[in-house]
């Protein structure tokens, strides 16, 4: 793997890092199955990519792609929450929904970014090269978002929020309304996801509607990647174990694909990704058959 190749696939993990924050608050946090997350992250290309060309803003425009991936959220919580549908099925009848939406929104399958302002234009232009430019603006962003969700997480809002995902008779017990930190927290990840993907349109100098293909796989992947490195319960490592764990699953994928000795190609990203993934599951069964905790002698 070359230079170019290493800092690509390290801007792709941690722009997924931000999609592995949201797959971790619906399926770790809410334990709400959430497949809203495949058509919110083209959901913020396409905003991100149609303001950009509209003449908006980069900032302000990624800003709405974020909102719009909220909103994603917001319709797949009340389709579960107030009208009783199953989860899974409520997250896939939005995830449907949002594949003609993003062709609305882009007004054909797929929009150019090349020759436009980005968020990553600013640093560019101050002559640091665009192949450091991009992964590190990623990085910094990923970094505050981490920060700021484990001190969420951390306040009596967070602990709400986890309880309505671990234990929701104790919190309805308790005076909370468990639907109303559904609303919040599949606001909250599908934003993360659309923020995502509006970053990674700009950083690849386009939109398209079926980016989003295989986008649960790599969030999920990020986030038991991470937990299988780093087991702990303290949540800002949870959090930094998401975006490890996206940025290894990347680089580990970039690698696979580019050693001539597995003979893999491009086409073979699937099956990579699955292979990842199994591994990531029967880790820790194998790190608890070989190496079981030791009992505290009495």
């Amino acid at each position: 793997m070359n230079a170019l190749a290493f800092f690509g696939a390290l801007e792709l993990g941690v722009i997924y890092g931000l999609v592995a924050y949201g797959v971790f608050l619906s399926f770790r946090v809410l334990n709400f199955p959430d497949l809203t997350v495949e058509s919110s992250f083209p959901l913020g290309g396409a905003i991100a990519a149609a303001g950009i060309v509209a003449g908006y803003d980069p900032y302000l425009a990624s800003m709405l792609a974020a909102a719009g991936g909220c909103v994603a959220g917001l319709i797949t919580a009340f389709l579960a929450v107030k009208c009783g549908i199953l989860h899974l099925l409520a997250s896939i009848l939005t995830m449907i929904a949002g594949f003609s939406v993003n062709i609305r929104i882009m007004g054909k399958p797929n929009i150019s970014l090349l020759g436009d302002g980005t968020v990553f234009t600013a640093a560019e232009n101050a002559g640091l090269n665009s192949v450091y430019a991009k992964p590190l603006l990623a990085f910094i962003l990923a970094g505050a978002l981490l920060l700021f969700l484990a001190r969420a997480l951390a306040s009596n809002f967070g602990l709400a929020m986890r309880a309505a995902g671990a234990n929701p008779k104790m919190l309805r017990a308790q005076g909370g309304d468990p639907g109303f930190y559904v609303y919040c927290g599949l606001a909250a990840s599908n934003g993360l996801v659309a923020l995502g993907g509006a970053l990674f349109a700009q950083a690849n100098g386009f939109a398209d509607v079926t980016v989003g293909i295989g986008t649960i796989i790599f969030g999920l992947a990020a986030v038991i990647l991470g937990e299988t490195l780093i087991p702990t319960r303290k949540m800002w490592l949870l959090l930094f174990a998401c975006l490890l764990g996206s940025v290894l699953y990347r680089l580990a994928v970039a690698f696979a694909l580019g050693a001539d000795i597995f003979g893999m190609r491009a086409s073979d990203l699937n099956l990579v990704t699955a292979l990842l993934v199994a591994a990531a599951l029967v880790a820790p069964k194998l790190r608890r058959k070989f190496f079981p905790k030791k009992k505290n002698a009495r």
